[in-house]
């Protein structure tokens, strides 16, 4: 009888049905599955249902007409944002806080990370980590209680300080020009250590190889950064600059609105895109204007990513998206 070949065995095999591919794929990576359930669960309620509602942004939506029975308007929405007196100030209030967010928790996160990694004592090592990374979870309203106890302008320690310095206390709720400072710093306080977890853990993956060649060679721990670290890193940084960017439309809510106590002083610095959406839905009740600004956000978003994505890709294709 001829020798029967391997590939001839397994074109004489009988093929199985998707039924049975999919079973077979469930048996071997049901655990995963099981796992990523919950997320791609919230995932689908939060970001694909409500895609429908997009339509909202081209209507004049009445509560008793409903979604589908509202007269369609185009794009008048979209003008109502563009055409309003304070959109300058609020587009460019936006962009310049996004853009301090990010490049000040690029760099603090980095430096933090540094740090840690040169903590060699586990137990120490996981208190700083829990004592940075403890921030991350507290809500907006905690925060600005926190702030407040600080900037209070008859108790707050920061004025107390001052005074005790033979300073004047400074009314902080009331000056505008103090609060992109502010901002940074609380959101660098709050955010910066999660930003330092995951740099800290693609630090890990270093092969201490590279390390250990480098100061046989005599290279300082300074030069070990420049050289090693940061350019082994830098996928990583650009990946987290790239997501960044496509929100960079978009503020945290809490932030720009609970912390500074909506004091109306301070808007000229901290009025932001969903401030001031938020202020006209709960003033005109305009349903249509706050689903534009959403998808509007949500498509500079988009574009921008594309676009720095494929700067990105163009200069090196490695530490691109895709």
């Amino acid at each position: 009888m001829a020798r029967v070949t391997q590939l001839q065995l397994v074109a004489l095999a009988p093929r199985r049905t998707l039924w049975q591919r999919a079973r077979l794929h469930f048996r071997k990576n049901g655990a995963y599955w099981l796992m990523a359930l919950p997320g791609l669960i919230l995932i689908f309620v939060f970001a694909y249902a409500p895609l429908p509602g997009i339509v909202l942004a081209f209507k004049n939506f009445k509560y008793n007409l409903g979604i589908w029975g509202s007269e369609w308007v185009g794009l008048k929405n979209f003008a109502f944002l563009i055409r309003t007196p304070l959109a300058g100030r609020v587009l460019l209030n936006t962009l310049f806080m996004n853009a301090l967010f990010i490049i000040s928790g690029t760099v603090v996160s980095m430096f933090l990370a540094l740090l840690m990694n040169e903590i060699h004592h586990k137990l120490r090592a996981r208190f700083y980590q829990t004592a940075m990374f403890f921030p991350y979870f507290l809500s907006a309203i905690v925060v600005s209680y926190l702030v407040f106890a600080l900037l209070s302008a008859d108790n707050g320690l920061l004025n107390r300080l001052l005074i005790n310095l033979g300073r004047e206390p400074v009314k902080w709720y009331s000056e505008a020009k103090h609060w992109p400072v502010i901002l940074v710093l609380v959101h660098l306080w709050k955010s910066a250590g999660f930003g330092s977890i995951l740099y800290l853990a693609g630090m890990l993956a270093i092969s201490p190889e590279y390390y250990e060649a480098a100061r046989i060679d005599g290279a300082s721990k300074v030069k070990q950064i420049f050289y090693i670290t940061l350019p082994l890193l830098s996928p990583i940084i650009v990946i987290q600059v790239l997501l960044a960017i496509g929100r960079i439309f978009y503020a945290d809510f809490g932030l720009f609105f609970v912390v500074t106590r909506d004091q109306a002083p301070l808007r000229a610095t901290t009025e932001v895109i969903d401030t001031y959406v938020f202020r006209a839905l709960r003033t005109l009740g305009d349903t249509g204007m706050a689903a534009a600004a959403g998808f509007a956000q949500s498509l500079i978003g988009f574009l921008l990513v594309l676009v720095s994505n494929f700067i990105v890709r163009r200069i090196d294709p490695d530490k691109s998206l895709f």
